[in-house]
């Protein structure tokens, strides 16, 4: 008798019922964004918040249509997800090499994992100047400041994740005589692709936060410069609308990253 409601509750919460409640929650997540930029409209109507402090959403509205219509966004949005995909590409394809080769053999954790350990605890945007130092203004610090934020994460993830694998899934494949790349094709990465994908998601808020202050290193192209351009003018609408983008950005490709996860993943579910 005890169990009975709990099983029937399960059984609604699976059903059209349970459904129609994944979706009020699902709306109501949009109530209180939506409720907090309507109290800063009315507090700029009404001379509370002053422009020249917050402009108005209206207002920062504005200067994005005027950003999209003059195709300054247009190109600043193109040349900053360059930045991002080839920081991302080389940041992603060192941590996860990194990741796998320590995570398969004691002998690299043991001679490879302290210098990366090291490495990780010195804040990646403190190292600016040096970049500036070793590379320039161009487009290589620009790339290498967000490689190297994207790293991390996904050194780590990929490393713990082989670690966790379940050994009696490798003992089981070694006596059926697999091969190595039979027992990493197989077992190791599918068993390892859920938590390297959270590093994933990881490194791209990461690499949206690290463009932000490396578009700062002298940019004449992209959402920095945009907002450098804005700073110097005084434009305070453009500059909250620039970093609305980097944060929508950073969102949808969160979204996108998730879609691919439970497609990749929906036969754990």
């Amino acid at each position: 008798m005890a169990g009975a409601p709990i099983g029937s509750g399960a059984g609604q919460a699976s059903g059209p019922r349970g459904r129609w409640l994944s979706r009020k929650w699902a709306m109501l997540r949009w109530v209180s964004p939506l409720l907090l930029v309507a109290l800063w409209q009315l507090g700029s109507a009404v001379n509370v918040v002053p422009d020249d402090v917050l402009p108005a959403p209206s207002l920062i509205a504005d200067a994005g249509l005027e950003l999209v219509r003059n195709g300054q966004l247009v190109d600043a949005l193109q040349v900053s997800g360059i930045r991002v995909i080839e920081g991302l590409a080389l940041g992603s394809v060192i941590g996860l090499a990194l990741g796998a080769a320590v995570g398969l053999s004691r002998w690299l954790e043991a001679t490879v994992d302290p210098p990366m350990q090291m490495i990780r605890a010195l804040p990646h945007l403190g190292l600016i100047p040096l970049f500036i130092v070793w590379f320039g203004i161009g487009e290589l610090p620009k790339v290498l400041l967000v490689a190297l934020g994207v790293l991390f994460p996904l050194y780590l993830n990929c490393f713990s994740a082989i670690r966790q694998v379940d050994p009696k899934l490798i003992e089981t494949a070694q006596v059926l005589g697999f091969s190595f790349w039979q027992r990493l094709g197989r077992i190791i990465v599918p068993s390892a692709a859920p938590q390297v994908l959270v590093g994933v998601r990881q490194s791209l808020a990461i690499a949206w936060l690290t463009l932000i202050v490396a578009e700062q290193i002298n940019a004449d192209k992209g959402i920095g410069f945009l907002i450098n351009n804005a700073r110097d003018f005084l434009r305070i609408d453009v500059i909250i609308f620039g970093l609305t983008v980097y944060a929508l950005l950073g969102i949808v490709t969160d979204a996108i990253v998730r879609l691919i996860e439970h497609r990749a993943l929906r036969h754990r579910h």
